[in-house]
């Protein structure tokens, strides 16, 4: 990749931030010829931010099913990246959703209707089939569910992207925003500028901060939605059968499913780790469990002993097929918005993203989707991810 960070650039099209959104929208901009300019203030899928490393969740089942839609689409995407990159970004694992909240008859409903491959199984019943839990409610079984490589996935995207023209400069933090000669300049913390006819900011957890920078209209910035950074916890629990582990099987698939559990007591997900941690283990962490941080800066990268606690005693009673013992620890980034919706929208010649609330990598080649049509006008968001002054 591209490693300058020269001054004098220019481009029609300034992407800030290098994870699974930016990358997306290089991608997807370039395809449609665009000039594409892209900044990261480090590394792109760096470990400060939400888009690094090889375990993240790609799921079907969402209660509002506009959303389940949307993973269907996303699903398209993935096939063209895979296909255009020449390498698998998920592993199939399937995915087991369990808890009053989570509500798996309900999750059935939805994908019977969005015609997704499901089976709703009694607690008894996914026992006796996956013997390495122990349910206490109905359980939803979709085979389509996998394993996302969030690195490699940012990687083939700038790829691809470079290949068609873009280019991107690392270490290259911007500090700010300001109207210039019709279009933009793009400043870095060094001093160093860019110019731009448009911007496009992917910055994830440093959204927030960098907000007041960008030189956006008063009435916009009181629209966007109130932003919760966290610092959240991920464990990665042994196999207790030593036949789990490894890297992947022959038959393609991860040895263990991921899982979602949403009750009263505790939200969770788990999935293989990957790479991540050695093939040894199951990832596991409390669905916001984390702390909330002023803003990604914030971020110390220490685990919480309470959450580890939490967590550890939850894997006691759910998954006998985990050694209850952390043998890796890491933490990561939330940025949530309320209701958890994403959010698109667009100001000017400035356009806004952040595929808010831990989701955003199962719709990664849609997401570049959503932007491209922002940024040429060819195509509009849903609704429902424009700013509209949501609150906690």
């Amino acid at each position: 990749m591209t490693t300058s960070t020269a001054s004098t650039e220019s481009a029609r099209i300034v992407i800030v931030g290098a994870g699974l959104a930016g990358a997306s929208a290089a991608w997807r901009l370039a395809q449609q010829g665009e000039q594409v300019l892209l900044l990261e203030r480090t590394a792109p899928a760096n470990a400060q931010g939400s888009s690094h490393g090889s375990a993240r969740i790609f799921r079907y089942p969402y209660l509002d099913p506009f959303y389940t839609h949307l993973v269907s689409l996303a699903r398209t995407g993935w096939d063209e990246l895979e296909a255009a990159g020449g390498q698998r970004l998920i592993t199939p694992s399937g995915s087991l959703d369990s808890g009053e909240i989570r509500n798996p008859q309900r999750l059935a409903e939805i994908l019977e209707a969005e015609g997704v491959e499901h089976e709703l199984l009694s607690a008894a019943q996914a026992t006796e089939r996956w013997p390495q839990f122990d349910f206490t409610t109905d359980v939803l079984w979709h085979p389509g569910a996998g394993v996302i490589d969030a690195e490699t996935t940012v990687n083939t995207m700038l790829s691809l992207a470079e290949s068609l023209g873009a280019k991107v400069l690392r270490d290259w933090e911007v500090a700010k925003v300001t109207h210039a000669d019709g279009g933009y300049r793009i400043t870095s913390t060094t001093g160093v500028s860019v110019d731009a006819e448009q911007v496009v900011v992917t910055a994830g957890g440093w959204l927030p901060a960098l907000l007041g920078e960008l030189g956006l209209p008063a009435e916009f910035i009181e629209r966007v939605p109130e932003f919760q950074v966290r610092q959240e916890n991920a464990y990665h629990f042994p196999y207790a059968d030593a036949a789990d582990a490894g890297e992947t099987p022959a038959d393609g698939a991860t040895s263990w499913p991921t899982f979602i559990y949403k009750g009263h007591d505790i939200q969770t997900y788990g999935l293989p780790g990957g790479r991540d941690a050695d093939f040894r283990g199951q990832k596991v962490a409390e669905y916001n469990g984390g702390r909330v941080l002023p803003s990604a800066r914030d971020q110390d990268g220490l685990i919480d002993p309470v959450n580890r606690a939490r967590v550890t005693e939850f894997v006691k009673g759910f998954a006998p097929g985990l050694v209850p013992e952390s043998y890796a620890e890491t933490t990561c980034l939330f940025t949530n918005v309320p209701g958890e919706d994403m959010l698109f929208d667009r100001v000017e010649g400035i356009t806004i993203v952040s595929p808010c609330s831990g989701q955003g990598a199962k719709f990664a080649p849609l997401l570049g989707e959503f932007v491209a049509d922002l940024v040429t006008g060819t195509g509009e968001v849903p609704e429902q991810f424009r700013a509209r002054g949501q609150k906690f």
